[in-house]
Formats: structure tokens, sequence, C-alpha cells
């Protein structure tokens, strides 16, 4: 998603220097939305105007009007697990050939927008929350069909990576949009980069290679429950190369050099905080840092895009034998413990943290590790329309440059 450092931790402004918090300021902040019956908070946001614009000016207003259709046709369980698969899947093939220039053009809104696929998916889950079914559905019952609902259109199970020797493999994901509280029009380039490349092909000195990618939530407890293991474990063994993505600092790109094992609290999308350690299975194993394999220095100095690209060692750490967190400039001491690592506390860090250990744990020696984007900004002046001339190009720029530095960590 995009999350990267969202607040400082108690080094204070040694620590805010060192990682610039990676969320937009507002333009203006949104009042909040009149409630909807059983909504969730993130679903309670689609009554605000910005997102009915977004889905109207995209076309992706009649999603949740065709699902309610077809579930009110379900007579059981089995027909309706079918619609959700169906429509979810619909959902992403439809965004991921809109993001392409695939098929025609529907509405104004620039092909590139990851936006109409979130606010499109939310108002899927609504409907699928407050349908009422002709037969008996247990409160289990609906959470997986939500469930499933929320992997089918995030592209979460239908990476298909291409068998053979004479093609390379890449994996790579996205987040939606994150801080709507903040800036209700927000736009996540990774999300929005993860629909443009999905199922591309890059060149390479030793041939193609295609990139499968995925889009995850910016909510702690999808991480929690292992969502992001659950998507590629069966995955990195395939890969030749995977990368996490997401959003970060203004103005730059930067690879992380660590991981760390620490969530910093920063409310996610259900304005839900967690400070505490990243939970994983098998606790009693699990390290305090992960490092990145992805060929930095070669990434570093090749001529990418725009947006100049750090290779970034920092960390922020509790050194042994010590209680209090200070910033490590040249990555982990030993011994240390673990209070952000180079992209921060937030679900950026966790998501690179928790692929890189469950690479480390398959015992794959294959390249990954974390990719932030710059901010994604809106034009100078525009503080309430939902899109303008350079927020466009932007993200193109930020889209095409993401591309590029997969393709230089691709080459053998």
């Amino acid at each position: 998603m995009s999350p990267i450092r969202a607040r400082a931790t108690v080094v204070g402004t040694a620590l805010a220097a060192a990682l610039t918090l990676s969320v937009p300021l507002p333009a203006t902040a949104s009042p909040a939305p009149a409630p909807t019956a059983g909504a969730t908070v993130e679903e309670a946001r689609l009554a605000h105007a910005v997102p009915q614009e977004i889905l109207r000016r995209s076309g992706f207003d009649g999603e949740a009007t065709d699902l309610g259709k077809a579930l009110d046709r379900a007579r059981s369980f089995g027909q309706a697990r079918k619609a959700v698969q169906e429509h979810g899947s619909d959902l992403w093939e439809r965004a991921v050939y809109r993001a392409q220039g695939k098929g025609p053009a529907v509405g104004d809104l620039s092909r590139d927008d990851d936006r109409p696929l979130y606010w499109a998916r939310l108002s899927l889950t609504l409907e699928l929350r407050q349908w009422q079914p002709s037969f008996r559905l247990t409160d289990s019952q609906r959470a997986r069909l939500l469930d499933r609902l929320e992997r089918s259109s995030r592209g979460q199970d239908s990476i298909d990576l291409p068998s053979g020797k004479r093609i390379k493999r890449v994996v790579m994901t996205g987040f939606d949009p994150f801080t709507l509280d903040r800036d209700i029009r927000i736009s996540n380039p990774s999300g929005a980069s993860a629909l443009a490349l999905d199922g591309t092909l890059i060149q390479t000195a030793a041939g193609p290679a295609r990139i499968e990618t995925a889009i995850f939530p910016v909510r702690w407890q999808d991480f929690a429950d292992g969502s992001v293991e659950r998507t590629l474990r069966a995955q990195l063994p395939k890969a030749d190369l995977f990368t996490t993505v997401s959003q970060g600092r203004v103005g730059r790109f930067d690879i992380e050099r660590t991981n760390g094992a620490w969530r910093g609290g920063f409310p996610d999308n259900l304005n839900v905080s967690r400070t505490e350690t990243v939970p994983v299975a098998d606790p009693s194993s699990q390290p305090q840092w992960t490092s990145t394999t992805l060929p930095h220095a070669r990434i570093v100095a090749s001529p990418t895009g725009r947006f100049p690209v750090y290779d970034n060692r920092a960390v922020t750490e509790i050194p042994a034998g010590s209680t209090t967190a200070v910033v490590a400039p040249n990555g982990p001491t030993p011994g240390s413990t673990a209070r952000a690592g180079g992209g921060g506390d937030y679900l950026s860090n966790e998501i690179a943290y928790r692929a890189t250990l469950l690479r480390d744990r398959l015992g794959l020696t294959n390249a990954g590790g974390h990719v932030h984007t710059p901010v994604l900004q809106f034009g100078p002046g525009n503080s309430a329309e939902v899109t303008d001339p350079v927020f466009v190009q932007n993200r193109l720029d930020i889209i095409a440059q993401v591309r590029a530095i997969i393709q230089v960590a691709a080459q053998p």
C-alpha cells in the first residue's frame, strides 16, 4: 500500500529528519461521513462525494449493483461463493485492463488511476456485508465470502507465474490508498504500478521476464491473519525476483536495506492502531531484522527515471544493553531490538519484513526486498479537484520508474 513510516518514534527530531513522514499533507480534511448501517470505517467513506465522483468518472459505479443482483439470484452458499469469486476476479481484471489501456475507455479519469479499483472494491464488500440472502447464512460463511471477494479483487489468488527456463518470473506487490481521513482524494502509486504491470513482459539480457502482481490492504489485522504469507508462500519458490512496493518520501525512491520486526502504531484504514512486535508464526525463531537481497547498488547506479534512487541503510533500534531507541545510519548493530526498519514502522515495513522472512524460512536465495516510491502529489494549488495534469504525470512517471527498477533488478 503504500505506507511507509507514519510517525516518529521516541528519537524525536533526529528520526524525523532521517525518515520523513511518508503521508502527504491534507489539502482539506474530510468531514466524517454519515453512518452507514453495518459498514466498516473504510466502507463508510463511500458516502463522501469524492469516492462517488471517482466511481462515476471511471465507469466503476455500477459494480455493487451488479454484485447485488447476482447475490439475490443465489439460492445456496455455493452459488453465492461462485458469484463473489466471479465479480471479484472480474473487478481485478477490469482494473488491470483499464490501467493497461485495453478495451474501451470509460469515463474521463486517467486510465492509470488506481482509485476506481479501491472504491469499487469497498462498494462490493459493503453490498456483500449488507446482503440478506433467502437462505440461512452464518456469520462464518459471510466472513468467508468477504475473504474470497478481497483476495480475488486484489489479484492475490490469480498470480500466474509461467514455467520454463527461457523466461524469468517476477512478483511485485502494491498497496491501497491510505490516510484517507487526511485527504480522501489520495491515490497510491504502488497500487497503480501493480495494475499497470500485472501480466506484462520486460526484457533482460537473459531474455524476457514476466511480472505478476497483487495489491494489499492497509489494515493491521489482515497482516496479522497471514494474508502476505498466504499469497506469497506458493509463489516465492517459483520467482526469480520479488519486490514489495509502497509509497514513501517526497521526491525520491528508496531501496530499503533492512526491515524491522516492529509495528509503530500509526492508524490503518480502519483507524486501528497496533504497537507491538510484528506477529508471525513461530515467534520463538523470529529475528529482529531481515535484509534485502535486491541488487541495490546496481539499481541506485542505473538511470531509471526522473526521481533519484537511494540506498537507504538507516534503521531505528534499541541497542543491546540499552532501553533508548536511536537511529543507526548504517543498519542494525549486533543484538539490537527493532523499532523501525529502513522503511519505517508501518505496513510497508511489515510487508517487506514478512516477505523476506518467508524467503529466509523457505531457504530461498532469490532476489527480493522493498522499494519505496515518491509521494504522489497533486499540482500546485489543487486542494479540491480529484485529479489534475501534474498529478497524472507524476503517477505515470512513478509507474514507469518502478518498471525500470524492476527491469534493472531482473538483469542477470
